[in-house]
């Protein structure tokens, strides 16, 4: 029996709803929340996006971004990646993306050696869906 696809969408929001549970998820709200509250991880955030943004205007402009220029922002680049509640923020996205890989291919798993109808690929080309 074929599967309709509100049993696919109630499906899928009890994982999101279990994964909205996950340590990992956890981890990256709270860090992502730590870093907001932080005035000295904003204003890094704030000055680097805004001096970003000024390059990337003087370059469509066609005036081009000197030396002093880029090194000023790689020095508010690291400055960033070495506040420490931005380390912790970055680890925790990072395993919070992780396990959405982890999931996004487990979901994929069954899919991808579903053969194809149609021509171009020759007989029992496989495709893996595109997510």
């Amino acid at each position: 029996m074929p599967t309709d696809t509100q049993s696919i969408l109630d499906s899928a929001e009890k994982i999101g709803e279990m994964v909205k549970d996950h340590p990992a998820f956890e981890r990256y709200r709270a860090a992502a929340k730590t870093v907001g509250d932080d005035p000295e991880a904003g204003r890094l955030v704030a000055d680097f996006n805004r001096q970003l943004e000024t390059l990337l205007r003087q370059e469509q402009s066609g005036m081009p971004v000197t030396d002093a220029q880029h090194q000023q922002l790689e020095s508010l680049q690291q400055r960033i990646a070495s506040h420490i509640k931005m380390k912790a923020l970055h680890m925790a996205q990072t395993d919070f993306y992780d396990l959405m890989r982890k999931i996004t291919q487990t979901i994929q798993k069954p899919l991808a050696d579903v053969p194809t109808g149609g021509g171009g690929g020759g007989a029992g080309a496989r495709v893996a869906p595109r997510m």
